[in-house]
């Protein structure tokens, strides 16, 4: 997938591939010495770390991949995409790079994903970023995904009009004029037809609300993992203004993690790293540095 002029001019970046089977999945490797890891959410991709490595690259080694099916990655129709073979993915990449004293940053997805690989091998990271996720078990599901989760609809929704990209890019930041331009064709380009879109659906469908689903024991498995990370530095960035990862489940993380650093940032909604690029750049140069 060639990237568009104005977007190629916001990331300047080389890519690189990590072959898992059949499927590719790309990443970043920019830089060199200790590496920092950015593990995105959904809808985003690498892109949206753009700031944070170009910032870091000059004097870390930064490492941000795109799962199946999502950014520059390949998009399989027939795939299984759920938390355990996201993590499986993000494990290989990890493991074939050969990755240790791993500072890790999460968002979103990024997040059950990014720390369950974290679980399994506490010895390769370092310190620890988690925004605006979760990774253990909820009964809180806002009403929009709860309707992006409708058989057939949501699907219809999601996968015809990219209704996921498009809500988010108006309803996750506090400042929706700045998701406009190259910024927005950054983070919608990739999700450009019904079949590029499959995996921005399948993450949503993939939400474990109760025993039933398939990928319950797996989030179960990652919630009693948590505490091998208790001797880890960590910090909990957060945008304050989220209506999905609301402050109670920065708050349930500080229940876990009761060292860490918290910063709460009260004008950041879901996307706070395009609505306070400044201050969350300055936050985490002062927590790694």
């Amino acid at each position: 997938m060639n990237l568009p002029t104005e977007v190629a001019a916001l990331y300047p970046f080389e890519s690189q591939h990590h072959q898992l089977g059949n499927v590719r999945m790309h990443y970043l490797d920019e830089g060199a010495g200790k590496p920092l890891l950015m593990v995105h959410g959904n809808p985003t991709w690498s892109f949206y770390f753009r700031n944070l490595i170009q910032e870091f690259r000059p004097r870390r080694r930064c490492v941000a991949p795109d799962h199946i099916g999502c950014g520059l990655s390949d998009k399989p129709q027939n795939y299984r995409y759920c938390l355990a073979r996201h993590a499986a993915n993000l494990e290989s990449l990890i493991l074939n790079l050969d990755l240790r004293d791993i500072d890790l940053l999460v968002h979103d997805w990024g997040g059950p994903i990014g720390l369950s690989v974290a679980t399994r091998h506490p010895e390769r990271f370092d310190r620890i970023m988690i925004s605006n996720t979760a990774a253990f078990r909820s009964k809180h599901l806002p009403r929009l995904l709860w309707a992006a989760r409708i058989p057939l609809l949501g699907e219809f929704l999601i996968r015809g009009f990219n209704a996921f990209v498009q809500t988010t890019l108006v309803t996750a930041t506090a400042h929706p004029h700045r998701m406009r331009g190259a910024v927005r064709k950054g983070f919608t380009f990739p999700y450009s037809s019904w079949a590029n879109r499959i995996a921005t659906a399948r993450f949503v469908q993939d939400i474990p609300m109760d025993a039933s689903h398939p990928s319950w024991p797996d989030l179960v498995q990652l919630e009693q993992g948590l505490p091998r990370l208790r001797n880890k530095q960590m910090l909990l960035l957060w945008g304050e203004k989220d209506w999905c990862f609301t402050t109670k489940m920065r708050d349930q993380f500080l229940d876990i993690f009761p060292h860490a650093k918290s910063v709460g940032l009260r004008s950041a909604h879901h996307l706070l790293y395009e609505d306070e690029p400044e201050t969350t750049l300055q936050v985490i140069k002062e927590f790694l540095e």
